[in-house]
């Protein structure tokens, strides 16, 4: 028996074809997203399987936004020349620590 294609589409990324572009979306697209789908499922508007196969695509764009985050991540230790910082918010582009040592 096929499922209707009107409750995958309603799930946002149930179907094959929406689950597809994920590595195109953006983090704030994907978290967006992501947080409809957990409104959903904690409104308990969603039957079982669609619940399920919303749960399926949540982890699908848990996993990107925290592979764009790591990218970006990266990107800010090559750009400190691999000395990753706390942010301090009174200093612009001071490279030494309180004590003068790069840190």
């Amino acid at each position: 028996m096929a499922r209707p294609n009107s409750t995958e589409n309603d799930v946002r990324g149930a179907s094959p074809e929406a689950a597809s572009p994920t590595r195109e979306l953006k983090f704030e697209a994907a978290i967006g997203e992501l947080e409809q789908i957990v409104q959903n499922m904690e409104g308990g508007r969603l039957p079982l399987e669609e619940s399920l196969e919303a749960y399926r695509r949540g982890i699908e764009l848990l996993k990107h936004c925290q592979q764009q985050l790591g990218d970006a991540e990266r990107r800010i230790q090559v750009l400190e020349n691999g000395v990753l910082r706390d942010f301090e918010p009174g200093s612009r582009h001071d490279a030494t620590g309180a004590g003068g040592e790069l840190r």
